[in-house]
């Protein structure tokens, strides 16, 4: 036990002595012209550099000006291509159409992979006698109505988006 401490307190001294390592650095140009670095200056051509000391100080945070940056930091150019209000109406109605195409197939599609399911429920294959085998094998049927029940809610959130 007193090794251990004797060594923390051979340690804390060591460290409470030392200087900080930008204090002490010289910049030295040997007879070439060359010049070098170091923390020891004992050549003729070593002059010591005054440095300040390391910055600890954050930077100053950014002002605020209370605006949001997204449009206020990015303006429209002047020149940007602008879209009259009837045309970009004419574009949401376009959208919407393609939407409700889209729903349309999307719940057709939907029905077709529920009826697939309710069929393959009906059935028992007689390599199947651990049901196990029989959830596996509905498993696809069962994602695949899970995936366009998904579609659905998308495409009814984007419809919802534009009204």
């Amino acid at each position: 036990m007193p090794k251990k401490l004797l060594g923390c307190a051979l340690l804390l001294g060591v460290v409470s002595l030392s200087t900080p390592a930008w204090s002490q650095i010289y910049r030295c140009v040997d007879a070439d012209g060359k010049v070098t670095y170091s923390n020891v200056g004992n050549n003729k051509g070593c002059k010591r550099m005054q440095l300040d000391a390391p910055n600890t100080i954050s930077a100053p945070p950014a002002r605020t000006t209370g605006r949001t940056p997204g449009a206020a930091a990015n303006p429209t150019p002047v020149d940007f291509p602008k879209v009259s209000g009837d045309a970009q109406k004419a574009r949401d109605n376009d959208r919407r159409a393609i939407l409700e195409q889209e729903l349309a197939a999307e719940q057709k599609s939907l029905e077709q992979a529920k009826k697939e399911l309710a069929e393959q429920e009906a059935v028992r294959l007689g390599d199947e006698k651990n049901y196990q085998k029989v959830l596996d094998r509905l498993q696809p049927y069962k994602d695949r109505v899970a995936q366009h029940e998904r579609n659905i809610q998308a495409i009814n959130r984007e419809l919802s988006n534009l009204k």
